[in-house]
């Protein structure tokens, strides 16, 4: 079996880590840098960052929290916001980070993942899709969850992976912040249609739906989660000790 990562999050606005509910309500939680030196040292896999106000308000993310940030850390970091052309590959990239996060600037010109791919490889391009139900249907929003692009999901993945993602990142607006469990029907409908690593984000509550993660969709690569790892509520290795004893493998 494939190892499967568990990766924090860190939500970045203003230069501190937020969390919020589906989207909405942030709150303040810490300095990225010193919670990112943290997970480094304290079992995760892999980090990603996410400037996540950058697209809305229409400007390049911050990078000299970035930069400090990879300074500290020695696990891949993924990371993401206002990434609009190769400009912003190449600057973040620049700062440190192995791989880049894209998704409204995906939205607003598709033939960026096709670029970025072919001068930085597919491993380096990540997609970041948010998706919400509507009717029924899986929607891409962009802009952090704020507008309604009308695209339906699975379809807008599969393009993404056509032109060279290499790895994507399902953001169930549904279930973020809410602790309830990960959007199992929408990872398992990601998961059938790609075959590039699958990272579920959004709904984690306790170890226990970790296990059922794994277990209900085992073709999803990675877990990923903020608010039980920031506050405290789950520690990274005491989740991989439960996993590992539930025959579920993970690196120790």
């Amino acid at each position: 079996m494939i190892t499967k990562r568990i990766i924090p999050c860190l939500d970045v606005k203003n230069g501190r880590v937020v969390k919020g509910v589906n989207f909405e309500g942030l709150n303040d939680v810490s300095s990225p840098v010193s919670l990112a030196e943290y997970y480094s040292g304290n079992g995760a896999d892999e980090l990603v960052f996410y400037d996540i106000t950058a697209s809305f308000e229409e400007r390049k993310l911050f990078t000299d929290i970035l930069t400090e940030v990879a300074s500290k850390i020695f696990i891949p970091l993924t990371v993401g916001g206002g990434i609009n052309a190769l400009e912003d590959f190449e600057r973040v990239l620049g700062c440190g980070a192995d791989k880049v996060s894209v998704n409204s600037g995906a939205i607003k010109k598709p033939s960026l993942i096709e670029q970025a791919a072919k001068r930085y490889g597919d491993q380096c391009v990540v997609l970041s899709a948010d998706i919400k139900r509507v009717d029924g249907v899986f929607r891409v929003f962009a802009k952090g969850g704020r507008e309604n692009t009308g695209m339906e999901a699975i379809e807008w993945i599969k393009r993404c992976v056509g032109m060279g993602a290499g790895e994507v990142v399902v953001n169930s607006i549904d279930t973020d912040g809410v602790k309830k469990g990960f959007d199992l029907e929408m990872l398992k409908a990601v998961c059938d249609a790609v075959k590039v690593p699958v990272i579920a984000s959004g709904g984690a509550g306790c170890i226990d739906d970790f296990t059922t993660l794994f277990n209900e969709v085992p073709t999803v690569s990675a877990g990923l989660a903020a608010s039980i790892f920031h506050f405290g509520e789950v520690a990274i290795k005491d989740l991989k000790a439960e996993l590992n004893k539930k025959g579920i493998t993970v690196r120790l």
